[in-house]
Parts: C-alpha cells; structure tokens; sequence
C-alpha cells in the first residue's frame, strides 16, 4: 500500500511540472481576442485552479495502466494526462455553479472568484463562469489533437474522452434527479456515482493508458470495469464522508454542503434511512436550508455517529477497496506485477487513509 501512495506522489510531482508548463505557452498558442480584457483573467482563473492541487490520481491511473503493458516510454500519455485533468476542471468549474459552492482545493470557486469581481452583475459571474468551464472541457479535447502520436491512437483517445465527457454530463444530470426524489435506494447513488465520476475518473483513464501502450482494451472491459465501479463508489463515498464528518482545513472545501443543498449523498441517505420519524424530522428540517445554522449541523452529525453512519460508511469504503483489490489480482497472467501490485494496492491505501481530521 506504501508502494502504491509512492508511485502515486511520484505521477503527481511530475505531472503538475507538465501541467504548469502547458499553462505558461498556452496564451501564446491560443487564438484569442487581442483586445478582451476578460479572456486572459478567464485562462488565469483556469490555471489557479488547475494547478492549486488535486491529488491526480486520475493520471496514477493513466501512467500505470500503460505500465501493465510496458516500461517504454509512451507516446500520447502526457496529453492524455493533460486531457484528463483538464476535463476535471471543467467539471469542477461547472459543479461549483451547480452547488452554489464558495470553496475548492482550498481557495475561492471559478464561480465565486467571478462573484467577487462582478457584486453587481450575477448574471455576467455566472456566464463568465460556465464559459470558463466550457473552454477547460474544448481544451481537453483539443490536447489529444496535439499529440505526439499516430493518427489512430489519437482518434482512438479523442472517443475515450469524448464518450468520458459525454456521459459525465449524463452523470450530472441523474444527479440533480437523484436530489428530487425520496430517499434513493443503493442502486440509484451507484448509478449516479458511475455517470458521475467513475467512468471519466477511474475507467476513461485505464482505457486511455492502455490504447497508449498498443492495448486491445475491448477485450479487457469487463475486467476494467469491474475494478473501476468499485474504485469509483469508494472514491464518492469518502467524499460524502468528509462532507459530513471532516473539516474544511483538511478538505479544502465547504462541508456540509450536501446537507445545506438539499442533496441525498451516500452519507445523507444513509442517515434518513437510520433514523427513526422524530430524528428524520430533525435532518429534513436542515436539509436544503442553504442557512442551516452551524449548532443544528453539528447537532446532525452527532446524531448521525450515533446512529453509527460514520462506521457504515468506512465499512462500506473499506469493502469496495477489497473488491477492487481482488479484480486487481486476477490480471497477474495477463500483465506485468509491478503495475498490477499498484492496482492491487491502491484502493486499499485510499480506504485506511484516515477519514477525519
């Protein structure tokens, strides 16, 4: 598991050297108005957030699935990496919009950066915000164009990344249904998980650095989505778990931001589940108050440990890192140890990771 969390860090340190570069020779590469004001702050805005964190392990995930491959050197893999982080801003930009949320990897939201610069102009914020987030998901796409790569290769990730966008948007919007219904079941949140994030955090990058390594990935999807939903559900679990029970020094983010918005998280679900009619009264009285004071937050998260969401929630994180592990160590006949003891690895590291400050 140590191995795992290094190789990981390793990806990440070199990554952000590449990111930071792309960032520096990007105005120069990009035909924009000579005249606009707005559109420089705009590919600044994108860059600081960009490049303000991230633990990367979308691009862990893309290096070392060409690994179970080869140890040669890739052609494509830095654009891939760069398309797949810059997808990710675009779906922070736009989430943040979404959830209304003032706080991202530490420092202000693309959307309440614009906020702060235009107090008395929401809608030129707004469509400065959802234009920014447009131009990072136009970027990812135009990357892979510029690769260092054969044709095919390129045409072949340009359709992972196309079909990884397209459906994280699917993704979004199930997501907005999910928060209009009762209490979703566990195969509702799974699915929305999936839309959401899996398939562009988890399964779009082992597809992307298996194509680079000259792989047949249709004959090895199944495999690869039986380790990424796991990885995927895991992942969004622990997010739902800091949003409740973590601290925003330690997650660089609001928390309580399910709970404020309305939105039936793994961690909101299975608290209303657990509760009985007096103690969902309480959590339905704050859920979707956006000025839920900070005593009755506290007050539902105190409740919620006794109900023991918290340890259900760590079982539960724990189990699909073991499931995913277990999918990990079936591919020892077909690829190389090195890269499958990382993916072995991995989801087991992520899960014992301490899950409060």
């Amino acid at each position: 598991m140590a191995a795992a969390r290094e190789r990981a860090t390793g990806h990440r340190q070199r990554f952000d050297r590449s990111f930071e570069a792309y960032f520096d020779t990007l105005p120069e590469r990009l035909d924009t108005p000579p005249l606009s004001r707005f559109t420089p702050r705009c590919l600044e805005l994108l860059r600081d957030l960009s490049l303000r964190g991230g633990k990367r392990l979308r691009v862990a995930l893309l290096h070392e699935a060409a690994r179970l491959v080869t140890t040669d050197p890739v052609p494509g893999l830095t654009e891939a990496a760069l398309s797949i982080e810059l997808l990710q801003t675009h779906g922070l930009v736009h989430d943040d919009i979404i959830d209304d949320a003032p706080l991202r990897r530490g420092g202000p939201s693309t959307y309440y950066a614009y906020r702060g610069e235009f107090p008395a102009a929401d809608r030129t914020a707004l469509g400065l915000a959802v234009l920014a987030g447009d131009l990072a998901a136009f970027l990812s796409i135009r990357v892979l164009l510029e690769a260092d790569a054969p044709a095919e290769l390129r045409q072949a990730m340009l359709e992972v990344q196309l079909d990884a966008g397209a459906e994280t948007v699917a993704g979004q919007i199930i997501d907005l249904e999910r928060d209009l219904r009762p209490v979703p079941d566990e195969e509702f949140l799974h699915t929305v998980c999936e839309y959401k994030s899996t398939r562009y955090s988890v399964l779009a990058p082992l597809r992307l650095g298996l194509l680079a390594a000259g792989e047949d990935i249709a004959a090895h999807d199944a495999a690869l989505r039986r380790y990424a939903i796991p990885v995927g559900i895991g992942g969004q679990l622990r997010d739902d778990y800091l949003d409740l029970f973590g601290d925003e020094d330690s997650t660089g983010k609001s928390t309580s931001a399910d709970l404020r918005a309305g939105r039936r998280s793994y961690a909101v679900s299975a608290l209303l589940a657990a509760a009985d009619e007096e103690q969902r009264a309480v959590v339905e009285s704050a859920l979707g108050d956006p000025h839920c004071p900070a005593a009755t937050v506290e007050r539902i998260r105190e409740l919620a440990r006794r109900l023991g969401v918290d340890r259900k929630l760590r079982a539960d994180m724990r189990r699909c890192a073991e499931t995913a592990a277990a999918e990990a160590a079936t591919w020892r006949p077909h690829w190389r140890e090195e890269a499958v003891a990382f993916f072995e690895g991995l989801p087991l590291a992520n899960a014992v990771r301490p899950s409060s400050p």
